[in-house]
This record gives C-alpha cells, structure tokens and sequence, in this order.
C-alpha cells in the first residue's frame, strides 16, 4: 500500500484488514508489527503531525518495553540517546531510600522522551510509506458485531468510509472507540484523585543521575529528566488549581521546598519549555473487544502517571493484540482474539492496583495525619524490608 499522510489523494483506501483509529505510540507502533507481517492496515488521526509529535508525555520504558520496541526497528535512535536507570529514589522528608533495580530484579528501566518514541515511530512509517493519515477525523464506527466494520472519516472536506475486517481503537478515552461500544455493552471502573500534576519541561541538567520521587507534607514531587541536558519535574497541586497561578518563579521554590536539603542544593532552575497540569484517575472500561473492535491503551484504561504504567501498559496491549491478529490472519486461529480482552484485563488491573498503591504511598491525597502516619510506617517497612524492596522493584521494571 504505496499512501502517506504526505500525498494529496483524496481517496482514502476502501478496505483494510485492521482499521487503526489513533496515531499515538499505541496506534504507531500496532500498525508497524502489522505491516511488517504482511498485514494491511491505515492509521487515522485526528490531529496534525505537529501536534502528535509535539505532546509531552511519559518517559519511563519498561525493558519488555524496548524490546518490543527493538523488535519493531524502531529503536536504533532509542539504544544511542537514552538513559539506563539502574534504580529509583523514595525520598521522605530528608529519609532518602534507592531501590536498586539491577540488584533486586536483574533489570533496568529505559529513559527516552514518548515525544521523541512519537517522532521515531512516525519517521518510520513514512520511510516505509505506510497509510498513515494526519487530519483524518474519525466519526463514527459502523457495523462492529459484523464481519465488515466501517469506519467513517472526515478526510480533506469528504466524509468517506472504510471497509475493514477489524477496527483497533488506539484513541485515548475521549476518543470515538471506547464510545462505539454501547453503554449496555461495557462497564468502567473508575476513581478520581483529589490532586494533579503540574509538570515543567526545562532545558537545565537534571538535579540527580535517577529519578527521584519526594513526599513532603506540602505534597509530593518527582524529579525526573529526558536527557542529560533536559529535566522534567512534578508538583502535587490541587484538583482545581489553575496554570496560570503558578509562575516560573513559584514553581522553582515550591519545588525546592519539597525536596530533601542536599537534593535541592544541586538544583538547577532555567526557563520552561513547557508548563501543564494534569489531573490523577484511574478508570478501567470492560471488555476490551466488541464485535470486531479491539481496543488498546488509554482508549481502554488510564493510570496515575505515578508508577509509570500508562505508555508501558499501552504498548503491551499492542503487542499482545498484535500477536492475536496475526493467528487470526496467518493461521485462521481466533482463539488468541478471542482471549485478548482477559488477558490484557489481567495485566491491567495489576498495573491499576500498583500505581493505585505507589501514589498513595507518596502522595498527601487525604491530607490528614491519620493517612501520614500510614505512609510513614508504610515506608518504614519498605526500608526495613528487602522482600518489600523486591517487590516494588518488580512492579516498577514490568515483571508482574
């Protein structure tokens, strides 16, 4: 299929064998694994390439993670320009813990930027001319318990449809996916955090060589990085709290703030390349297929960004559905489909429960001293306890 977002036809495809509605990593990189095993499919976004690539997100790889991503050939600039993390850090108060990841698991954890994964996937689709589609507003989906689904595209001022065997829904939750399964169809599973993020983005050297988690009783923050020369950092906010009541200046001393006396001594504070907040939830939609519609990453499910589960559960999703339609495809076996949706559920909810629990361990939340003395003696036994150590270094690195 000789198409890419780069040419004029007004003409999308009639009919794909998998339909992919969201070029975000997750739609990216299932459309790779598909393709490169002779399976035709079309990626549709709603966005412009510019805005795909320029969102700030996660950063944090599991190593099954970038072995998918290996798998894939997508991931020659990763091993050149990312970092290995060997461990985190758990600071309370000034009580600072490391937990080894190398030590404990066997493993690490890969540092690189999901917009630069974004950039890296999108480069290789165009290299290999993929039917990839910026602009392409899905609005519908037709037909999803029959053996043709149809997806309805907005594409330069026509509004088209294209004939599919199946449809992935990798379009996050607002998306149209999860919607097109009815509501007597699904059921979600959710929670709401009474706090958010507030990220800045700075070209400025990170203040330490691994990430560091922080909880104060002013409320929690992480100091992470993109790059040797590119940090990214975090603050506990309010739910309600608005951007524009934080200046530069107010974040940098806040910040300073929550952090143990020698970590903020080697802070070095620039200018902000980016500010935003986002708030904290958990919500978990069943099941996962549909008829013929698969859904994969947030458009199923979202995690607190607190245990870095999000972009590394997405990806997982993709390579398991990846798997299951190329049974289907190559050797007429459905039974993988069909399992996909318990399957993936159960590594879902693992990821849900542990980055539930992370964030309660380090977060204020309830804010009041019954909660903080709970996570006091919660880190305590942490401290105290390599088993603990070991079981937290597990989670975090994708083991279980």
């Amino acid at each position: 299929m000789k198409r890419s977002s780069l040419m004029s036809e007004s003409a999308l495809p009639t009919h794909v064998q998998v339909g992919i509605v969201g070029a975000g990593p997750a739609g990216l990189l299932l459309g790779l694994l598909l393709a490169e095993a002779g399976v035709s499919c079309a990626i549709f976004e709603r966005q412009t390439r510019a805005h795909v690539e320029g969102r700030i997100r996660a950063g944090v790889l599991e190593p099954g993670t970038v072995d998918v991503l290996t798998r894939a050939g997508v991931a020659t600039r990763l091993a050149r320009e990312s970092l290995r993390h060997e461990g985190v850090e758990i600071a309370f108060g000034e009580q600072r813990l490391r937990l080894a990841f190398d030590e404990l698991t066997g493993h690490c954890v890969t540092v690189y930027g999901q917009t630069e994964l974004t950039r890296d996937l999108i480069a290789t689709h165009l290299t290999r001319q993929s039917a990839l589609y910026f602009e392409a507003a899905v609005e519908a989906l037709h037909d999803l318990n029959g053996e043709q689904p149809q997806i309805e595209c907005l594409w330069q001022g026509q509004r088209q449809r294209v004939r599919c065997d199946f449809i992935a829904g990798c379009d996050g939750f607002h998306g149209v996916a999860r919607a097109s399964i009815p509501a007597h169809a699904r059921r979600e599973y959710s929670t709401r955090y009474p706090t958010g993020w507030l990220g800045l983005l700075s070209d400025t050297p990170p203040v330490a060589r691994e990430l560091i988690y922080a909880r104060h009783d002013r409320g929690f923050a992480l100091c992470s990085m993109r790059s040797p020369t590119r940090s990214r950092y975090y603050l506990e906010v309010a739910e309600d709290e608005a951007l524009a009541d934080w200046p530069e200046a107010r974040f940098w001393e806040e910040l300073v703030r929550r952090l143990p006396a020698e970590v903020a001594q080697a802070l070095v504070t620039g200018p902000a390349l980016e500010m935003s907040i986002a708030p904290l939830r958990s919500v978990v939609s069943e099941p996962l297929r549909h008829g013929r519609l698969l859904l994969a990453g947030d458009a199923a499910h979202i995690v607190p960004p607190t245990g870095a589960k999000g972009l590394n559960l997405a990806l997982r999703d993709v390579s398991r559905l990846a798997a299951a339609l190329l049974a289907f495809f190559h050797r007429n076996d459905e039974a993988p489909l069909r399992d996909y949706s318990a399957a993936a559920l159960a590594e879902v909810w693992q990821a849900v429960r542990f980055s539930w629990w992370f964030t309660h361990l380090t977060h204020r939340l309830a804010g009041d001293d019954f909660a903080a003395r709970l996570q006091q003696a919660e880190f305590a036994h942490l401290c105290a306890s390599r088993a603990a150590q070991q079981a937290l270094a597990e989670q975090y690195v994708g083991l279980r």
